[in-house]
């Protein structure tokens, strides 16, 4: 048997895909993984999709799931282990089984890079956060701290101070990685305080977070003082007789939620070599691929200028540019949700690494699965 089409992930841009599907008649058999559901069954309370003031994020994928089936999708909570699209129809295998399909429809989402401790996983909801957007509404007035140095890091640090009374910006180098012009905003910032050359030991408490305890390396003393002055407790201080550097163990810093921004790792290692990937291993669609080349010629345009060869053959209709390479696509821009290979289309967090948000991924799930229906149709 052949399929219609064969959706790869159970989120949120999966099953919005599956449910336009089916409600299509294209009966689309979707694998949403063991465990199924994506990132928002590891979220407690969600208060920003668009229809409910309030749900939690196991019982917003289950109504999802259940709406999907009601209109015919059938759901399989299996994990796809080898994938070939390298001719029509495409196959997909799971541990006991392989499928074919004329469309495929990725949608197996990311994962946000966690520090690996216990009581990290076990806060998780609870105070532990990888998303500012998401949560920061529920830190108004409280202290928080974001772990990280690169651009997310930035960016959630700016985000929560939209809400917090008091964010510290926890890295464990003596320099960030981000850019420059986002270091600015954030070292600008009054309400954020840095920590350098520091990891986090474990984050504290039972029911919720209540601080997190620190390792430091080396610590200047003037950040050491200015710290000092805001609630961290420290054990173990030697400073050197230079008055220059302190070398300490810093202990407690009470906090009321702790941000993880070391960054995302989107789940589509099952497809290098088979559709083309970022360096990060973000799934590159027809629309980005427009995207990135039509900035390319522009700064090619704009570099080279000098160079360029104008003749003006025909002033009521055009110029002619010569002497410009311009990068031509093979990707298929009538289709913008379609990968490097015709027929298999992608959505949600394993394409978008810049939103990554619940609602985003519904809306580029909904964009596909009609991409697919039309590609079907011809």
């Amino acid at each position: 048997m052949i399929e219609n089409v064969i959706i790869i992930g159970g989120g949120p841009a999966g099953l919005a895909g599956a449910t336009y599907n089916a409600r299509a008649n294209l009966s689309p058999l979707l694998f949403a993984g063991s465990p199924p559901g994506g990132q928002l069954t590891l979220t407690s309370e969600v208060e920003n999709y668009p229809g409910f003031e309030s749900i939690l994020g196991p019982e917003l994928v289950e109504k999802m799931r259940n709406q999907s089936k009601k209109f015919g999708t059938r759901i399989h909570d299996e994990n796809v282990l080898k994938v070939n699209f390298s001719k029509q129809p495409f196959q997909i295998s799971t541990y006991n089984k392989s499928y074919h399909a004329k469309t495929i429809l990725i949608a197996t989402g990311a994962k946000a890079l966690w520090l690996e401790l216990e009581s990290e996983t076990r806060l998780r909801g609870k105070g532990v956060s990888a998303c500012a957007t998401c949560d920061g509404f529920f830190f108004k007035n409280k202290v928080v701290g974001v772990v990280g140095g690169g651009d997310t890091a930035m960016e959630e640090t700016l985000t929560l101070t939209k809400f917090a009374s008091k964010v510290y910006l926890i890295h464990r180098r003596n320099e960030f990685r981000a850019s420059k012009i986002m270091q600015e905003r954030v070292l600008n910032n009054p309400k954020v305080e840095v920590i350098y050359n520091t990891v986090v030991e474990e984050i504290i408490g039972e029911k919720k977070v209540e601080g997190i305890r620190l390792k430091n390396f080396q610590f200047p003393i003037s950040n050491f003082q200015s710290i000092s002055n805001n609630s961290i407790t420290n054990e173990n201080s030697n400073i050197e007789n230079s008055m220059k550097i302190a070398k300490l163990q810093i202990k407690n810093l009470k906090l009321d939620g702790v941000f993880i921004a070391i960054g995302h790792k989107p789940d589509t290692d099952l497809f290098k070599g088979q559709i083309e990937l970022d360096k990060k291993g973000y799934i590159i669609t027809s629309d980005r691929a427009a995207r990135e080349n039509f900035q390319f010629t522009i700064s090619n345009l704009q570099s080279n200028l000098n160079d360029l060869n104008i003749k003006n053959s025909n002033i009521e209709n055009s110029l002619k540019i010569e002497n410009l390479k311009l990068i031509i696509p093979k990707f298929d821009i009538n289709y913008t949700s379609q990968t490097s290979v015709s027929g298999v289309f992608a959505a949600g967090d394993c394409v978008d690494h810049v939103y990554r948000q619940a609602a985003t991924a519904v809306g580029m799930g909904v964009a596909a699965a009609l991409e697919v229906e039309k590609y079907l149709e011809i």
